[in-house]
């Protein structure tokens, strides 16, 4: 995701009614996101769909790293040596063999 430029990507809401296709246009051009006033204050953030997909993307990986970290902290892990065994018990084999 590109970074803001407040001087270009703030507008009123009002202008972005006026000219949201022009709006949307440059958003699919630069992939910069949009942010929206209402009342001289922050309303809304518009981003493209990759920039949307590029942020979800982050926030699930995070998630994924708290999650294995407070799984070691609370010891709920399993050994190298049992997966690895575990795995060739279901699979058979293994790239030794």
């Amino acid at each position: 995701m590109q970074p803001l430029r407040i001087s270009e990507n703030i507008i009123p809401v009002s202008d972005f009614k006026a000219k949201a296709a022009e709006w949307l246009r440059r958003l699919g051009e630069s992939s910069e996101p949009v942010v929206i006033t209402q009342n001289g204050k922050a309303a809304a953030v518009l981003l493209s769909p990759a920039a949307y997909d590029e942020l979800t993307e982050h926030v699930r990986f995070m998630r994924a790293v708290e999650q294995g970290l407070a799984d070691v902290e609370a010891g709920r892990v399993t050994p190298h040596e049992e997966v690895v065994a575990e795995m060739r018990r279901r699979f058979g084999g293994g790239a030794d063999e």
